[in-house]
């Protein structure tokens, strides 16, 4: 995740510096200012003003699906993003912190985008207090949404969200049903395990198979992996074509992809990166090293280990990045300068953040 802080003070910009050393070295960090004071200077030399309105500025880093920190008022930040949302499954995270650092506030997307997570991280780090309004959070609930995101499920009906919800918050047990042969680790209280396939009505089901059920949320399982090599320089559109072109040979939709993978000299790759950034998957790399080690049947190139130092990138990274007992079922396919292998892994589904 790549956060984009913005300031409107000589106070805030110093806020934000010190957000930066503190957190650094876990996520990658930018920082905008509208206070030009100190700018000229170069007092502030890592600080970009912006000289654009706040709206476009936020128009751009949403569309670059970065979270934001405004440190100032609130309503900056609402009237900056409100012309740019679509819906809760896909909105940037948005935060507003005050400028003497004494509160931080997640007002966008808490669930899906993370954002009550990076609120409590950065109170952690700083000191401020996180102020949390999801009624889930506060009540100490299960969280259906924040549930689907920590077990890498994508929400086929975001309506039903609501539904589950308002069942949990009034207190009433709910019903699930999971597919059969994933373990499942944890457990919930208020929450009642139903065989799967349902016979009847059920509150969740949590599947990767395309059956229809009698269901309020219905959540399917990102279990695929595109493991990818490419020679420097390729565009974002290129990687598209090519990833949309493979994976509808295979009926497999971008939904149900859980990664990106390749090998660490690829891990600033800017067409992979944008290409990641906008469809929202995470992009995973690996040493020579590590792929060498993992086990299976790969096609070999010894042009390619000349190169980097393993006889297959694709092929390896899409098993790697599975875990254990990822198989992979699209050997290495190559075009115009890129190749990719697709792999399947194995899913299991937590309850306890593990």
């Amino acid at each position: 995740m790549r956060l984009s802080i913005i300031s409107f003070t000589e106070n805030g910009k110093q806020l934000s510096e010190s957000i930066v050393k503190l957190l650094e070295r876990e996520l990658e960090i930018r920082l905008y200012t509208k206070c030009e004071a100190g700018i000229k200077d170069d007092l502030y030399s890592d600080i970009l003003f912006v000289k654009t309105s706040v709206g476009d500025w936020a128009k751009e880093q949403i569309q670059e699906q970065n979270a934001l920190l405004f440190i100032g008022a609130c309503g900056i930040a609402v009237r900056a993003v409100a012309p740019h949302l679509t819906d809760k499954l896909h909105d940037a995270p948005v935060l507003v912190m005050d400028e003497k650092g004494k509160y931080v506030i997640p007002i966008l997307s808490g669930h899906m985008g993370g954002a009550n997570d990076l609120a409590n991280h950065i109170a952690k780090k700083t000191g401020a207090v996180p102020v949390i309004t999801t009624a889930t959070d506060l009540n100490k609930k299960f969280a259906v949404d924040l549930f689907a995101k920590r077990n890498s499920l994508y929400i086929t009906n975001k309506d039903g969200i609501v539904k589950v919800s308002s069942k949990i918050l009034a207190g009433k047990e709910i019903t699930m049903s999971i597919e059969a042969g994933h373990e499942i680790i944890g457990g919930e209280s208020g929450i009642r395990f139903v065989p799967y396939p349902p016979a009847g009505v059920v509150d969740v089901v949590v599947t990767s198979k395309d059956d229809m059920f009698d269901t309020s949320l219905l959540l399917k399982q990102r279990e695929y992996v595109i493991g990818i090599g490419c020679k420097k320089g390729k565009k974002a559109d290129e990687i598209d074509d090519f990833i949309l072109k493979a994976i509808k040979k295979k009926g497999i939709s971008i939904m149900q992809i859980f990664a990106l993978s390749s090998i660490s000299q690829k891990q600033n790759e800017q067409g992979i990166i944008e290409w990641c950034r906008t469809e929202g998957i995470p992009f995973f790399t690996y040493t020579a090293e590590e792929l060498q080690e993992v086990t299976g049947t790969f096609t070999k190139s010894v042009f390619v280990k000349n190169q980097v130092g393993v006889d297959n990138v694709c092929e390896r990274a899409a098993v790697k990045a599975c875990g254990e007992g990822g198989k992979l079922i699209c050997p290495k396919v190559a075009e115009n300068g890129m190749t990719i292998a697709i792999a399947r892994r194995e899913w299991k589904v937590c309850f306890d953040g593990k």
